[in-house]
């Protein structure tokens, strides 16, 4: 079974969006593309798109997702807001490696302001190469980053 990738940007990442979604049409990795949104000229704040992407991750209707705006932190810091979400933004292919191999990151976020179109989407088709080992010697350190989701016992 193949990937469920769910795209969002605000209106500084729909051109990277586009090319990435196109990518993503014609990848044998991927059965569905999932776009959350925005259209060029919607000035919708990235938060908004980077929620409504993480939240489809976290309910499990999505797999991966991949998130664009200028620089790419506003995305990640969105996305990570809701539970269960671990989200970075990557310009490198090590980070992205990593990102999945020992943080067991669902989402990547890209700048369209930072990088080239071309590294952008060869970053996005390498997230979809790598799967996190549940027992690798990162296992333990991706618990305690969810242990810090859970509410505080009195």
């Amino acid at each position: 079974m193949g990937f469920r990738v769910v795209l969002a940007c605000d209106s500084a990442g729909v051109e990277y969006r586009d090319a990435i979604k196109a990518d993503l049409a014609k990848d044998p990795r991927v059965d569905e593309v999932i776009d959350v949104g925005v259209e060029a000229g919607d000035n919708t704040a990235y938060a908004h798109p980077a929620v409504a992407g993480a939240r489809k991750i976290a309910a499990g209707e999505a797999d991966r997702g991949i998130f664009v705006c200028g620089t790419g932190m506003g995305v990640a810091i969105s996305a990570n807001k809701v539970p269960g979400i671990r989200a970075s933004v990557a310009h490198d292919s090590f980070s992205v490696e990593r990102l999945v191999k020992s943080n067991n990151g669902q989402v990547l976020t890209l700048g369209q302001r930072v990088i080239g179109v071309e590294l952008a989407r060869r970053l996005a088709s390498e997230f979809l190469d790598y799967t996190f080992d549940e027992s690798s010697p990162s296992a333990p350190k991706v618990e305690a980053i969810s242990s810090y989701e859970k509410p505080e016992q009195a």
